[in-house]
């Protein structure tokens, strides 16, 4: 029964805590994998971090004098400790950008009820002088199903409650430098001040890293594709030649999809084999690259079959069938781009099966 001795309940509390333990850690477990999955179903969310906790018992007491024990005592209000608890079980989601926040928040709604929700960074941007991290808080709830129902114990779903924080990375790194920030309330403008210009600082990091990404990607859609511009069959129309620009990431890409377009090309690999291209073939263009893997790799496309064949399981992956079709168009340039073994191996096999060469 609620009551207005605190002692009481903070004792009936703790006693709470301690029954459903192991049902809270059970629901934080199913809650973690409910949320990795529809996260994987909603797709083009990146996320950083998920973790989880079941919040200290003594953290909730001290929370819950905090923030409601004055203005129910001071009303004559019966509480319970564990009614006004929302986040017995928490979750941190950390995503590296802003606009990603919104599609997490789609995604849960797709599987959790909405109890409650805090939007941090509104709190913080609607004053000049306050600061504070961002973020965003749900307090959710499962929805009743077949398979959320034996982790509950025969409990009530709303028993097991809990909060979800998401935030981009910069938001987590500024939470943490901000809880780490003493006597807020009494240190002077002037420090104030500094730290409410830090807080801009991080703001904008935030937007920059988002409008970076962005850019990068207008950048690779409006690179220049040689695929079909420098065909046989485009060359013999004696269409307009396209002026040549130098190899990079983006006409790397847009080249590389064009030949593996079942292949995803991780983005550090990318700035890594293009480095290297350009370090075997200095100034080279995007229609050179895309000339030598045309000529070229119908043949090492056959090699590559044989090497799968008979070499015990062996793979050539699509950097290495690249690297073979550079080096089969010029060996001279491109001698580096295969080791020893490779090559030797090669060699052996263009002078034994003599493949017929051509477009793939």
């Amino acid at each position: 029964m609620p009551s207005l001795d605190f002692e009481l309940e903070e004792a009936a509390f703790h006693g709470f805590h301690a029954q459903h333990r192991q049902g809270l850690e059970a629901a934080l477990a199913q809650y973690l994998a409910t949320l990795t999955e529809a996260l994987a179903q909603a797709g083009g969310i990146e996320v950083s971090r998920m973790e989880g906790r079941i919040k200290d018992k003594a953290e909730c007491v001290r929370k819950f004098s905090r923030k409601y024990r004055t203005a129910l005592e001071e009303s004559n209000t019966p509480y319970t400790i564990a009614a006004y608890i929302s986040d017995l079980i928490g979750v941190r989601v950390v995503c590296l950008y802003e606009d990603e926040i919104d599609k997490i928040t789609q995604a849960v709604r797709q599987h959790f009820e909405v109890i409650e929700v805090t939007d941090k960074t509104a709190a913080v941007e609607g004053t000049e002088s306050a600061f504070g991290y961002k973020g965003l808080h749900l307090d959710l709830k499962p929805r009743w199903s077949a398979e959320t129902a034996p982790l509950l114990h025969g409990l009530p779903l709303a028993a097991y409650p809990f909060e979800l924080q998401v935030r981009t990375i910069v938001q987590d790194a500024w939470a943490v430098l901000d809880h780490k920030i003493k006597y807020k309330k009494s240190i002077p403008g002037a420090l104030k001040r500094r730290i409410n210009v830090l807080a801009a600082l991080f703001e904008l990091a935030d937007r920059e890293f988002r409008q970076i990404r962005d850019a990068t990607e207008a950048q690779l859609l409006a690179a220049p594709d040689d695929t079909e511009t420098t065909t046989p069959a485009a060359l013999a129309q004696e269409q307009t030649p396209v002026v040549s620009s130098d190899l990079n990431a983006f006409t790397f890409l847009k080249i590389a999809s064009h030949f593996f377009n079942d292949y995803s090309f991780e983005p550090r690999r990318v700035d890594s084999f293009v480095a290297d291209v350009q370090g075997w073939a200095p100034g080279i263009t995007r229609t050179g690259f895309n000339t030598l893997l045309r000529e070229n790799i119908g043949t090492v496309k056959r090699y590559k079959q044989y090497i799968e064949e008979q070499r015990g399981g062996r793979k050539l992956n699509p950097y290495a069938v690249m690297r073979h079709s550079l080096y089969l168009g010029n060996k001279e340039q491109f001698a580096a781009a295969l080791g020893r073994f490779a090559c030797d191996t090669f060699e052996a096999w263009l002078r034994e099966y003599k493949p017929a060469t051509g477009p793939s």
